[in-house]
C-alpha cells in the first residue's frame, strides 16, 4: 500500500490505481487459452492488471450463461495444480487426480504466466478458492469422487470452512505451495476466495425492498462468522509461509456484493474488494485506511456506458482497484475482439479504451494526495457527482446527468479564483476551460458523464 495514502498501491515506488478488464479467469488452468497474446493484449490496451484462479474451483462449459468460458476447459485440456492419478473417473473426464503429487508442468506453466505478466507490467490478483454455488463442488479436484485420497464427502457448503475435516490439511498445503512457487513475483497479491457470502450466508438485508423478493441482486448478502474463521486462518497461512520466504505479498479478502460495512476488519488482510459493488463500498469502509476493491463487474447487460460509470464512481468514491470481468476475450479470441459472446455482463474494445482514458486521466493526477470531499457540491440540479481532492488546490469533480439538459453546479468554495477544465469520459477530449466565478460551475451541454478538474489559480 503506498506509504502516504493506503487507500491506494505503490508499484516500483510509483502510486498506481489498478485498472483492468479481463478474461474469465482461466489463463492457466486451461490449456488452450494463449496467456502470452492476452496479456500483450492487456498491456497494450493500457490495462495493469488481472485475475487468476489456482485451480480449486473450475467450472464447466455452459455453466452461467457463459459459453465461451475460459475457466471451463474442454475435456483434455484441464491442468492443475495436482498430478493426475492411473485411475479413471474424474467427474469432467480423464484419470482422477492425486493431492499428494504436484504437477510440475502446472507450476512451470504459472510461472510462465507471472514472468509474461510482468514483463508486460500487470498485476495479477492470485485468487485460491472460490464459492462453489452448489454443482461446482462436483468438479473439484478436493471432492472425493474427483481423488485418490480419500478426502472427506462433505456438503459444498462446507468445503471452506474449518468444519471441513481432512480437506483442510490439503488447502493449507496447497495454499503454502502457491505462495512458495510465486514467492519471488512482485507483480501479485492474493486474494482468498472468490465470492464467499454465495455459499455461506448468515444474513441477507434487502438492497431493493421492490425488487423481486428471491432475486439475489435485490439483497445484500452478509458472509458468515465461519466463513470469516476460515479466511482468517488461510491468511495466516499466507503470513506464516512468507515469514520464511525473502518476500511479502499484499493479502485482499472478497467481502460482499454491492457494498457493506466491514465489522472486525483482519489486520492481516490490506485489500477489501466487493462484486457488483456501489460507491458506499468505499465510504463506508474508508475509515479502515486499506484500499478498497472492485474486482467483478457483470449481470448488468452489455452497454459500455453501463461499466464505465461504476468504473468512474467507484475510483471518484476512493477506490484503489477496479476490474471489470471482460467476456470478449475466450479460447482464439485472446486479444479480446470478439463481441459475439453470450454472458451475463459486457466487454469489448470499446469499453477498454474508455476504461484507459480514465486511468490516464487519474495518472496525470497527484491522485494519492486525494480524499473524498462531498462537500464541495452544494447543488448539482439534475445530475449526480462525486468529488476527490486535496482540499486546498485541486479538485476532481465527476457528473453523471440525469435531467434533458445540464444544469448549473454550486460550489462551496473559499474565496479566491479557480479554473475549470472539463473533459469526455468517452473520447478524453477537453470539452472547455473556464473561470468559476462565484462558487457556479456551468456545465457543457450533452448527455453523457463528464469530468472536471477545479484548481487556484495561483497567484490571485
Amino acid at each position: 500500500m503506498h506509504p502516504q495514502n493506503p487507500h491506494y498501491f505503490q508499484y516500483r515506488n510509483k502510486p498506481i490505481l489498478m485498472v483492468g478488464s479481463g478474461e474469465h479467469y482461466g489463463s492457466v488452468i486451461n490449456l488452450d487459452f494463449d496467456y502470452a497474446r492476452y496479456l500483450q493484449a492487456t498491456a497494450a490496451d493500457g490495462m495493469n492488471t488481472t485475475r487468476l484462479f489456482t485451480g480449486a474451483y473450475i467450472e464447466k462449459l455452459g455453466d452461467f450463461g457463459i459459453q465461451k468460458n475460459t475457466l471451463a476447459a474442454a475435456e483434455g485440456r484441464l491442468i492443475l495444480p495436482w498430478r493426475r492419478s492411473t485411475e479413471p473417473g474424474y467427474t469432467l473426464g480423464g484419470n482422477k487426480f492425486d493431492l499428494s503429487q504436484w504437477d510440475g508442468a502446472y507450476f512451470d506453466r504459472l510461472k510462465d504466466f507471472m514472468t509474461q505478466a510482468r514483463q508486460q507490467g500487470v498485476i495479477v490478483e492470485i485468487n485460491l478458492f472460490s464459492a462453489h454455488y452448489g454443482d461446482g463442488w462436483k468438479y473439484s479436484a478436493l471432492n472425493p469422487k474427483n481423488n485418490i485420497n480419500k478426502t472427506d464427502s462433505i456438503s459444498s457448503r462446507l468445503v471452506n470452512t474449518l468444519e471441513n475435516g481432512n480437506l483442510l490439511a490439503h488447502q493449507e498445503k496447497y495454499v503454502r505451495k502457491i505462495v512458495r512457487e510465486l514467492n519471488g513475483f512482485d507483480n501479485c497479491y492474493f486474494e482468498i476466495q472468490n465470492e464467499p457470502w454465495a455459499d455461506q450466508t448468515d444474513i441477507v438485508l434487502k438492497r431493493n425492498e421492490y425488487g423481486p423478493e428471491k432475486d439475489w441482486r435485490s439483497t445484500l448478502q452478509v458472509v458468515s462468522q465461519r466463513s470469516n474463521d476460515w479466511h482468517r486462518q488461510v491468511a495466516r497461512w499466507i503470513k506464516d509461509e512468507e515469514s520464511r520466504l525473502p518476500n511479502r505479498h499484499l493479502i485482499s479478502q472478497d467481502i460482499s456484493n454491492f457494498h457493506y460495512p466491514i465489522a472486525d476488519a483482519d489486520p492481516n488482510i490490506s485489500i477489501f474488494t466487493f462484486h457488483y459493488a456501489l460507491p458506499e463500498a468505499v465510504t463506508e469502509n474508508y475509515q479502515l485506511n486499506r484500499v478498497i476493491g472492485f474486482n467483478e463487474t457483470g449481470f448488468a447487460g452489455r452497454e459500455d456506458a453501463t461499466y464505465r460509470r461504476q468504473a468512474w464512481r467507484f475510483l471518484m468514491a476512493g477506490g484503489g482497484l477496479f476490474n471489470h470481468l471482460d467476456y470478449s476475450y475466450s479460447v482464439g479470441a485472446e486479444t479480446g475482439q470478439d463481441t459475439s459472446y453470450k454472458a451475463p455482463g459486457g466487454g469489448s474494445p470499446a469499453l477498454r479504451s474508455q476504461f484507459k482514458t480514465m486511468k490516464n486521466f487519474f495518472e496525470k493526477l497527484d491522485f494519492v494526495t486525494y480524499k473524498p470531499d462531498p462537500g464541495l457540491v452544494a447543488s448539482a440540479p439534475g445530475a449526480l457527482t462525486q468529488v476527490l481532492g486535496n482540499g486546498k488546490t485541486e479538485w476532481v469533480l465527476y457528473y453523471e446527468p440525469m435531467a434533458v439538459k445540464p444544469h448549473d453546479l454550486n460550489l462551496n468554495l473559499k474565496k479566491g479564483s479557480y479554473r475549470a477544465e472539463w473533459m469526455d469520459v468517452v473520447t478524453g477530449q477537453k470539452l472547455r476551460s473556464e473561470t468559476v466565478v462565484n462558487g457556479r460551475l456551468v456545465v457543457p451541454e450533452g448527455a453523457n458523464d463528464k469530468v472536471v478538474i477545479i484548481r487556484v489559480i495561483v497567484g490571485k
